[in-house]
């Protein structure tokens, strides 16, 4: 081996924070193997655990995240909103809405397309006892109505305030107060230098950082699960190993290049194009479907999110109930708060040279717009579907699991549409996984390398090195586990790990406190 070479892997051996790496790695390859092996004893394991964290730690949840709605609306509209990030000289590295579609894409992951029309078809049809404890009659226009705004509330701005104030937090560390592209160092304004000392920095980024890659594992077998649902449910392709090892080794390779190359030629390029896909397919289903009534039950879903907000907003179970509360929106939560505090990595990353109020315009504002006009479209579209007997997409639910509505809705859409729209539907779930994961291994390779300099990435050989790994435990998990096997478990397992996470996010919304209103600000 040259010199060079040595050298250069003598550095990289240096810089890796082996007290992370190395316990992040082995919990992700041993809940992947328990998974495979036994995987019930993992589900009621992590089941166990999460819904007592849920039932005990609710109104933490609700709290913290109730606050930070609260703070990053303050920030938006005071005069904080103008502090430039970076400095006053920092200049933008991209465009706004080249920016917007690289923040949107890079954090949404399939989740809305898979739940645009799932989700308020759950609600409106009572699938699991959603509407049991609210005294609402299912496949009702109330239902219909409460079906939107329930879903407006957990998927547009209570949401993103959640990775919009971590965002910041860390933007402002990194930037103003040079500190470390680490979970660690937005703790610092409370506790010092304590929290930064070997053990205490270890515990808490490794923490941060198992929730992210356990998410990243399971999105990544549950993007190809989907992927090979459609493709049964659509055109009749059984499943079978090699389709679930090839269409796992395709993501795989596609999400690790995307990654290895940068954010500029990565990311920007497959977000750009996404978020195309996105508008695209909004604009399709508009002018096709029922377009007066999808706007008439979004405003009517808009009203009651609002009329109902800090209702919801404070619930830590006892209004809404387990079936609607616990099993949705506070699971949902701790999917939101365990990827929270590492994406406020990915998300400071670009933020350089935006003002405040750009950046909570960017990642606050436009997503939950976005998300209102998705769900409006595609959940309303459904619902019309259901309501005029189109098709029995209730049915779907109850017959075939959580996500066959979709398929259904789709190749039942006007005009044979159908056709066209099901494999662009497959394109984007696996562009928007492709996108997602991007940004996620961006945020676990700053995790795993002391002192990025600031306005640099990562190096590409470990981004490379957690994607590969990664996927590879998500193959295992989907194809070896036989589909379904070991995917449910480890899903609670990241949402438990979500659970952990909670602490050191309710901890990072005190320091928003008093780094942004107690503190003096540092341009």
């Amino acid at each position: 081996m040259p010199d060079e070479q040595k050298q250069s892997v003598a550095d990289l051996n240096k810089g890796i924070r082996w007290e992370v790496f190395i316990p992040t790695f082995l919990v992700v390859a041993i809940a992947a193997i328990v998974g495979i092996v036994n995987k019930d004893m993992l589900t009621k394991a992590s089941n166990t655990f999460f819904f007592w964290s849920l039932d005990s730690f609710g109104w933490l949840y609700q709290l913290s995240i109730m606050a930070s709605v609260v703070l990053v609306a303050v920030v938006t509209f005071s005069k904080l909103g103008s502090m430039r990030i970076g400095g006053k000289d920092a200049k933008p590295k991209y465009s706004f809405w080249t920016w917007f579609a690289m923040t949107l894409t890079g954090g949404i992951a399939t989740g809305i397309v898979t739940w645009g029309v799932n989700e308020p078809l759950i609600y409106y049809g009572n699938v699991w006892g959603e509407l049991n404890q609210l005294g609402i009659e299912a496949g009702t226009p109330n239902a219909a109505i409460f079906a939107m705004a329930r879903t407006f509330y957990n998927w547009t701005f209570v949401p993103y305030a959640i990775y919009a104030l971590c965002g910041l937090l860390v933007s402002y560390i990194y930037y103003h107060k040079k500190d470390s592209l680490t979970v660690t160092a937005t703790l610092k304004p409370l506790f010092g230098d304590r929290v930064t000392k070997p053990l205490s920095s270890a515990i808490i980024d490794t923490l941060s950082m198992l929730a992210l890659t356990i998410g990243l594992a399971t999105g990544l077998t549950m993007c190809i699960t989907l992927v090979i649902t459609g493709l049964k449910g659509t055109y009749g392709i059984q499943e079978s190993l090699p389709l679930f090892v090839g269409i796992g080794a395709a993501i795989i390779f596609a999400f690790t290049f995307s990654s290895y190359v940068g954010l500029d030629k990565g990311l920007k390029i497959v977000g750009s194009l996404n978020a195309w896909f996105y508008y695209g397919l909004l604009a399709l289903l508009l002018i096709t479907g029922p377009t007066l009534f999808i706007v008439r039950i979004g405003t009517a879903g808009l009203a009651s999110w609002m009329h109902n907000f800090w209702l919801w907003g404070l619930d830590p179970i006892d209004i809404g109930g387990e079936a609607l509360t616990r099993s949705w929106t506070l699971f949902d939560w701790a999917f939101w708060v365990g990827y929270a505090p590492v994406t406020g990595i990915f998300l400071a990353m670009l933020s350089y040279g935006r003002t405040i109020r750009e950046y909570m315009i960017v990642n606050w504002i436009l997503p939950s717009v976005f998300g209102i006009i998705w769900f409006s479209i595609w959940g309303g579209s459904a619902i019309h579907m259901q309501m005029t007997g189109g098709a029995d997409l209730v049915g779907a639910l109850n017959s075939g699991g959580a996500v066959m509505a979709l398929w259904e809705f789709l190749k039942n859409l006007p005009f044979g549409l159908g056709v066209i729209v099901v494999p662009i539907n497959i394109l984007v779930i696996l562009a928007s996984f492709i996108t997602c994961a991007d940004a996620t291994l961006t945020n676990i390779g700053s995790m795993c390398v002391r002192d990025v300099p600031i306005g640099t990435e990562p190096p590409a050989k470990i981004k490379a090195l957690w994607g590969i790994s990664v996927g590879v435990v998500a193959i295992i998990m989907a194809a070896y586990g036989g589909g379904a096997q070991g995917v449910d478990g480890v899903k609670a397992l990241a949402a438990a790990a979500g659970f952990v996470v909670l602490f050191v996010f309710a901890v990072q919304v005190i320091a928003f406190i008093k780094v942004f209103f107690v503190d003096k600000i540092t341009e």
